[in-house]
C-alpha cells in the first residue's frame, strides 16, 4: 500500500526523522513508504497557489497517488510545526482541489517530553479532520524518544509497539479503500 510520509521535524538531527528511519529498518508488512521533504515547499500564499510551481505539482501528484498518509510530527509549544501546516495547506488548495480528501491517515510522533507529541497530534487531528482525511484514532502513537530509541536504533521493548501500530494502520487503510 503506497503511503506518503510527511515528517514535521526538518532539522538535521530531528528525532522524528531518526525514528522514521529506524522504523523502516524494522518494519515488516504491506505498507510501502514514499517520503516528501516538506521543507522544499514555499510558504503557502493565495497569491501563488495557482502558479505551476514544479515542487508543488510534484507534491500534489504524490498525494494523489498515495493510498494513505502517515504524518510524523514533533511537538513545539503544544502544537505541530508550521512547516507541516504549510504542507497541509498546499495539498488542500486552491479551493475545491483538496488532494487530501478521503485519504486514510495516521499520526505518529516522538519527543524528549514525557507525554510525547500528544498536544501536537491533538491539534493535527483537528486540521486533518477539516481536510476530510480519515484519521486512525486508535491506537495512538506518541512517546518519549529516549524510551523508544537508543544508540542502536529502536529498543527491543519498542519494536512490538511500533509493529502493532503499523499493522493496525494497514487494517485501517484496507477498510477505507
Amino acid at each position: 500500500m503506497n503511503t506518503l510520509v510527511l515528517i514535521g521535524g526538518i532539522s538535521r538531527e530531528s528525532l522524528n526523522k531518526r525514528f522514521f528511519e529506524e522504523m523502516l529498518k524494522n518494519y515488516v508488512g504491506k505498507l510501502s513508504f514514499s517520503r516528501f521533504e516538506i521543507e522544499k515547499l514555499p510558504y503557502y500564499s493565495q497569491d501563488i497557489e495557482s502558479e505551476p510551481l514544479p515542487v508543488v505539482e510534484e507534491f500534489r501528484t504524490m498525494i494523489r497517488e498515495a493510498q494513505a498518509v502517515l504524518l510524523i510530527t514533533p511537538e513545539y509549544n503544544r502544537s505541530f510545526p508550521g512547516v507541516l501546516k504549510n504542507a497541509l495547506d498546499w495539498g488542500s488548495r486552491p479551493y475545491g482541489q483538496n488532494c487530501w480528501n478521503g485519504k486514510p491517515a495516521a499520526i505518529m510522533g516522538v519527543s524528549v517530553g514525557s507525554i510525547g507529541t500528544y498536544g501536537a497530534q491533538s491539534q493535527l487531528k483537528t486540521v486533518c479532520s477539516f481536510l476530510n482525511m480519515h484519521i486512525m484514532n486508535q491506537p495512538e502513537f506518541y512517546g518519549n524518544a529516549s524510551v523508544l530509541m537508543d544508540d542502536n536504533g529502536l529498543t527491543e521493548k519498542s519494536l512490538p509497539f511500533v509493529q502493532n501500530y503499523l499493522e493496525n494502520f494497514e487494517k485501517w487503510i484496507s477498510n477505507k479503500l
